[in-house]
């Protein structure tokens, strides 16, 4: 197979958490992508930045998990919270927040993330996430408080019940992703009342929960990042509006933005 140095190669995995995955789950997930297999012993840097990767020892899983793949690999092992600061500030002082399928927020001065107090995940936190969306969306549904003409279809769709609602959430691994999973029953009906309703106070909790947080939000760019923000961005920007939040970038997925980034600060691209 031919290689170029300027050659970009662009693949998916499913969503890696040390919270979740240990070591050799990661590197099962890498030998799955038969597309990466033949650069496995090329790659000679890899920068990654996830959830979870705030204490040593989570960052130590995501790293061995890399580096057991990319053998020849230096592995950076970084906070979201800094991709995503990377990505949407660049040198600049701003707020960057994550919605995605979880959520947290920090401050950036333009050099360093200042982590604050939230992060706590999909049991204690993650307001207007995809988690928090999708366990909104279940338990209207199994306390009968969802509308009748959406209610038929969640359940076609996803099956829900008391009994498999419990074993996926703690009998099975990655509850996270499942919950986030039924969020997306929001974009079958994105105009419907009751889910505009579910997703502006979902956004409003986070403003109240974590944006707020910070006194000098009104006066700093607020950017944002993960699918939550992307796909309901016009209620998210209307939440912001009537907060008098200053909505900066809004990225589906930062990683072109960490790329260029990256690529600047070492001098490889202008």
């Amino acid at each position: 197979m031919g290689y170029s140095p300027n050659e970009k190669i662009n693949f998916s995995t499913q969503g890696i958490n040390p919270y979740f995955l240990n070591a050799h789950d990661i590197f099962k997930l890498f030998s799955k992508k038969k597309e990466i297999a033949a650069y496995a012993d090329k790659v000679k840097e890899i920068y990654f930045f996830g959830a979870g990767c705030s204490s040593p020892d989570k960052i130590e899983v995501i790293s061995n998990g890399i580096s057991s793949f990319f053998t020849k690999a230096y592995v950076s092992v970084e906070h979201d919270l800094i991709g995503s600061a990377y990505a949407t500030c660049g040198d600049k002082k701003g707020l960057t927040c994550i919605l995605g399928t979880g959520s947290n927020i920090s401050y950036y001065d333009g050099k360093e993330v200042h982590n604050g107090a939230h992060g706590l995940g999909y049991a204690l936190g993650d307001e207007g996430s995809g988690t928090y969306f999708g366990r909104k969306l279940i338990t209207s549904y199994l306390y009968h408080h969802m509308p009748a003409d959406l209610a038929v279809e969640f359940a076609e769709t996803y099956q829900v019940d008391k009994e498999s609602v419990i074993t996926n959430l703690y009998q099975k691994p990655a509850p996270n992703i499942y919950l986030a999973s039924i969020s997306r029953f929001m974009a079958l009906h994105p105009d419907h009342p009751f889910i505009i309703n579910i997703l502006r106070e979902g956004f409003q909790e986070f403003v109240d929960s974590n944006i707020k947080d910070y006194p000098n939000y009104k006066s700093l760019d607020t950017h944002f990042v993960g699918s939550i923000a992307f796909y309901y961005q016009d209620i998210l920007r209307e939440v912001c509006l009537n907060n008098q939040i200053k909505v900066g970038k809004i990225y589906q997925k930062p990683i072109e933005g960490i790329y260029n980034y990256i690529l600047r600060k070492e001098g490889i691209m202008v």
